[in-house]
This record gives C-alpha cells, sequence and structure tokens, in this order.
C-alpha cells in the first residue's frame, strides 16, 4: 500500500472516495509496517475520518497485538490535536502507559508534548496524574520543552 498516494486521495477524495481510502487503510495495516508510513498517514487518515468522539475503533487499535495499529492508534489523535481536541489524545494515551515498546514510548510521548504545545495545563494535568508510572523515554520526550526546573522536577520524581 502506498500510504502516501493514500493520503493524497483521501485529503482531496469526496466523502465517497474518503471512506474507501479509510477502508483500504484499515483493511491492510499489516502493511503499513514501519514508523514513518504510520506517522505520514495515520492523522490525515483515520484521524480525519474519524472525527472526535468516535473512540471504540482507537481504543481496538490501542489494545492490538500490533505495534503499528498501537502507533495508527496514538499518532491518529494528532488530528484532534490540531483542532484543539485533548480527550481522544489522553485517552489512547493512558491505554499505552504500560506499552512494552519504545517506539510506543516516543509516539505516547510526542503527543503528550504537541498537546503542551497548546495547552501546557492540560499535559501537565496528565503528568501528574500518570508521570510516575510513565516509561522514562516517553516522559522525556513530553517533558522536552519544559523549563529545565520543572523538566528536572518530573524527571527526580520518577
Amino acid at each position: 500500500m502506498n500510504t502516501v498516494k493514500a493520503t493524497s486521495s483521501y485529503e482531496r477524495g469526496d466523502d465517497d472516495l474518503r471512506a474507501a481510502v479509510f477502508d483500504l487503510y484499515l483493511a491492510n495495516t499489516d502493511l503499513i509496517n514501519n514508523w514513518d508510513l504510520v506517522d505520514l498517514s495515520a492523522p490525515k487518515i483515520v484521524g480525519a475520518h474519524l472525527g472526535p468522539g468516535r473512540h471504540a475503533l482507537l481504543t481496538r487499535l490501542a489494545k492490538s497485538k500490533s505495534l503499528w495499529e498501537r502507533r495508527i492508534a496514538i499518532l491518529a489523535t494528532f488530528w484532534f490535536i490540531r483542532h484543539d481536541h485533548f480527550a481522544e489524545t489522553l485517552r489512547i494515551a493512558h491505554i499505552l502507559l504500560h506499552d512494552e515498546h519504545d517506539l510506543i514510548h516516543k509516539a505516547v510521548g510526542w503527543a503528550l508534548r504537541e498537546v503542551g504545545k497548546r495547552d501546557r495545563q492540560v499535559e501537565e494535568a496528565f503528568l501528574r496524574k500518570h508521570g510516575t508510572q510513565m516509561p522514562r523515554t516517553m516522559l522525556r520526550y513530553a517533558i522536552e520543552r519544559f523549563p529545565e526546573t520543572l523538566r528536572q522536577d518530573y524527571l527526580r520524581a520518577v
């Protein structure tokens, strides 16, 4: 599956084409098998197609045995972040909090950092509640843009 073409077709297509691209994408997640493909396509296809409030699919993806489907779940929420809807990102981040894979740690931390760029209070509320349970890589990505003293406070708490 060519995710660049799929993403472009999705963005330019009408509702029927978008639905077809979305269905094709989800039917072929086994072919979306590296971080670059996921990162380029998930927000623009999955996130854009779902819109806020359609939790079941992202929950299923976040709980998948497939590393790439789990990454699709969190990266899809970047569409929500860009539209100032953070609840879905925080919900998926919570599901993935104890994931064993480093690529998920990085993606969740990145998503939290992006939330913080738009609303630091929302990110910090999540970190106060879950920061001590987070893998160090996830936390480091999430607090990367914090002032040094605040970053050190979070790192010492872990």
